[in-house]
């Protein structure tokens, strides 16, 4: 997720991307149509345009957005592991440095906007509750086949999809609370032996 992104897409792909930066930074609640607009550096006036449905379609694709990123990179994780670490633990390993970096270059500051939209406003709509688990099954439904890849049966490998995708969510929160990346690498070492565990 970088800056460059807002700048090498159209307008309303540029929206989407910087409804999810400012999301995850400040959550839904303090991120307006009007911050989305100056981040993306988009005409105000396309918001409607784009998003008739307002904040809340916007809030929708940003989660959206989220997911399909998340399922990429799983997938570039693993099509990155050398064939002496082709063990779930270093996919998993991979997944866990990723936020740590970015914890560490930001200072803690950024989380994951579907944690984010889940916490803030999934009981207020359905849309917005069913947007997130959409979004959540986007990321583990590729760690479950990169699992099964991996040598784990495919019966377990969802569940513990499930368990390395709740994890990293759980220690991301705990970093920024204690802006710490202890928690991060704790789950990172614990869970890597059990998914190591289960490949038969």
């Amino acid at each position: 997720m970088t800056e460059q992104a807002t700048r090498t897409y159209s307008p309303r792909e540029r929206m989407v991307f910087s409804a999810a930066q400012l999301i995850r930074r400040d959550g839904v609640g303090a991120t307006g149509m009007r911050d989305v607009a100056a981040h993306a550096e988009a005409p105000r006036g396309s918001l409607q345009h784009y998003f008739p449905g307002g904040k809340d379609q916007l809030v929708g694709e940003a989660v959206a957005w989220a997911g399909r990123y998340a399922a990429r990179r799983v997938s570039r994780y693993l099509a990155a592991l050398p064939a002496d670490e082709r063990r779930p633990s270093r996919l998993f390993a991979a997944l866990v440095a990723q936020w740590t970096d970015e914890c560490l270059a930001t200072d803690f500051t950024l989380g994951c906007p579907v944690a984010a939209v889940t916490v803030d406003c999934a009981d207020a709509s359905d849309t917005t509750r069913t947007a997130t688990a959409q979004a959540f099954a986007c990321w583990r439904e590729p760690l479950a086949a990169g699992l099964a890849e991996l040598g784990v049966p495919r019966p377990r490998s969802a569940a513990l999809a499930t368990l390395m995708v709740s994890s990293l969510e759980g220690a991301l929160l705990i970093a920024r609370a204690e802006r710490d990346i202890h928690a991060l690498t704790t789950v990172s070492d614990e869970l890597g032996p059990l998914l190591d565990a289960a490949v038969t």
